[in-house]
């Protein structure tokens, strides 16, 4: 009996990755096929011909790497961003009592309620009123001051799970306040601060309202605005674009692999005490 729940469960997990893979899989079919046998080998499971020309046009051909070079801009300066000041608010909500620190806190949750479709306008307004439309600072500083609340709160959690008796401890040995942060706890929270490092790179690289609506310029796109290139009036460039979203797999799943030893440690962290 228990050999069947196994096998029945391996199953259901090999079925789930499969179910999970395929559009990744039909995207990069679609990006092998020659553009003739697109629409006549559509629901074939492979293509009979393979092609790396989408490919090679999509690269050499196509603004699409000016796209792609934004993105990658824009998405780690706002991780970066997001993810220090994340750090210290995070910190001074797990260690400090200060007044007013509930309301800042309500306020924060505040802004994760409002869909953006109602607050694009004012948005739009402010930084065309900074002159900073079509170009990159005004996404990063959008996207920084958007994820900042949700990675704060995250941060938090990691800083309460290690206990203020390392801070005083490191203070007592000689050590000043940050420098008790920057050489004991920040260490500890390399797990969350490489959590919070990926979420917002990945909600950064995949945003796009802002995108489309504070950029206009071909030099300023970032690939998700860039995409929408590839389709024109009377057609749709399926192989390139389908190519072009491969290569926009790459940057994500690259960075994923650098930070997956800490992103496991904090998965893991709690799991065994002692």
């Amino acid at each position: 009996m228990r050999t069947v729940l196994t096998i029945g469960r391996n199953l259901a997990v090999l079925g789930y990755v499969l179910f999970a893979l395929f559009p990744l899989y039909w995207l990069l079919k679609i990006a092998v096929t020659p553009d003739r046998l697109i629409y006549t080998e559509g629901t074939a499971l492979w293509p009979t011909t393979f092609t790396f020309d989408n490919f090679r046009t999509v690269i050499f051909y196509s603004d699409f790497m000016v796209f792609f070079s934004n993105s990658v801009i824009v998405s780690l300066c706002s991780a970066a961003l997001a993810t220090l000041i994340a750090a210290a608010a995070g910190y001074s909500f797990s260690r400090f009592r200060f007044r007013g620190k509930s309301i800042i806190v309500v306020l924060m949750l505040v802004t994760q309620m409002f869909p953006l479709l109602m607050i694009i306008t004012p948005i739009y307004k402010i930084v065309a009123t900074l002159g900073l439309l079509n170009t990159l600072t005004s996404l990063i500083v959008v996207y920084t001051a958007f994820n900042i609340p949700f990675a704060t709160f995250l941060m938090q959690s990691f800083f309460d799970g290690i206990p203020k008796d390392l801070d005083e401890a490191a203070m007592m040995d000689g050590c000043t306040r940050l420098q008790a942060l920057r050489k004991v706890i920040l260490p500890l929270t390399l797990p969350g601060l490489a959590a919070t490092l990926g979420f917002v790179f990945t909600a950064a690289w995949s945003e796009l309202l802002f995108a489309l609506m504070l950029i206009n310029s071909n030099d300023s796109m970032t690939f998700p605005v860039g995409l929408l290139t590839f389709v024109s009036k009377f057609s749709v460039d399926w192989g390139q674009m389908m190519a072009a979203g491969v290569l926009a797999l790459l940057p994500s799943c690259l960075f994923f692999v650098f930070i997956q030893r800490y992103l496991v440690q904090g998965l893991t962290a709690g799991a065994v005490k002692g």
